[in-house]
């Protein structure tokens, strides 16, 4: 099997073509989907292909095309829907957490809700409070929904068709700062299994987990501690329901010292919950505790200069690195 160099944009869209040829009840519903190819122009030519029918446009509704969309998947569909900013699953939680969530244990397994539900994340866009929020941790709370968060072009592809097949409702966040983000993807059919890490560089002093983008930060905190000696680990969870706990405790126990980074919001956020696993499962082994870092506990601000200091960033993760390992 080859590679080639793609965007993550061009993994999403090659991963939904290559779905909806393989399978019928596969389609594509949400706001600028068809014409426009989404607002982030990542989808174009798909309704040529594939027509109206299975590349639906809809009205500014969330709440309505989802529950159509979910009547659909439990019904015998395959839906994928696209909602345009994560900071809109506001509009759409009962059809998610009341609904998709709990059909298969409300009906003693009789019905299932096989939906991807495909939103994004990330801020730095200036796209102010209600259009950059990483709101992940919310759906990762409900049981009966898995939730992924792929850093690469690789694992959007094979994350993403793993999604469709799945037949529990699938959340699938995509930073929306990344879609043109090139990697390596192999040519042809291949899945990523839900709940296995992903090792991004192996080390031996500190071990730094990261989600989506911020897989992108720690590598960057990686090489700058490298020049001064400091070996870090970068470890990819990939989805955050189901959890590769094992992985994450391994590399604590291995390094000795953990930072948990991530765009959410850090209070009660996937930050505690991934520090906590690491803390209780490698407790002996570690050196000092768990560190975490993610979004400042405020509204996102629209001002460039204030927005960007309310993500991690490659130096802050640095230094707290050096105190880890130093102090």
């Amino acid at each position: 099997m080859g590679e080639r160099i793609l965007t993550m944009g061009q993994a999403t869209r090659e991963a939904l073509i290559e779905e909806m040829r393989r399978d019928p009840t596969v389609f594509l519903i949400g706001e600028d989907v068809a014409e426009a190819g989404t607002a982030f122009k990542v989808l174009p030519g798909l309704y040529e292909e594939f027509g109206l029918e299975r590349v639906m446009d809809t009205p500014i509704s969330e709440p309505g095309f989802t529950g159509i969309a979910l009547g659909a998947a439990m019904t015998g569909m395959r839906p994928v829907v696209d909602i345009m900013f994560g900071d809109f699953l506001t509009l759409i939680m009962d059809q998610v957490v009341n609904q998709a969530a709990k059909i298969h244990y409300m009906s003693g397994g009789k019905l299932k809700a096989p939906i991807t539900i495909r939103t994004t994340l990330g801020a730095t866009r200036r796209s102010a409070a209600q259009h950059s929020q990483s709101l992940h941790a919310w759906v990762a709370h409900v049981p009966g929904l898995k939730v992924v968060l792929p850093s690469t072009p690789m694992d959007t592809k094979g994350l993403m068709k793993t999604a469709i097949r799945d037949d529990s409702p699938v959340i699938f966040f995509e930073d929306k700062m990344d879609f043109q983000v090139k990697g390596p993807v192999p040519e042809g059919d291949y899945l990523i299994p839900f709940g296995v890490a992903d090792v991004k560089r192996s080390g031996t002093d500190v071990t730094i987990v990261a989600t989506s983008s911020m897989v992108r930060v720690a590598l960057a905190a990686a090489d700058e501690l490298e020049g001064e000696g400091i070996s870090a680990e970068v470890i990819d969870p990939r989805t955050i329901v189901p959890l590769d706990r094992e992985a994450l405790i391994q590399s604590a126990k291995k390094t000795g010292r953990a930072i948990v980074i991530d765009e959410g919001y850090q209070s009660f956020g996937v930050t505690a919950e991934i520090a906590a696993i690491m803390a209780e499962g490698a407790f002996y082994d570690l050196d000092k505790p768990v560190a975490r870092l993610g979004a400042l506990d405020v509204p996102v601000p629209f001002s460039p200069g204030l927005e960007d200091l309310t993500i991690p960033s490659a130096a802050r993760v640095a230094e707290i690195a050096r105190h880890l390992v130093r102090d």
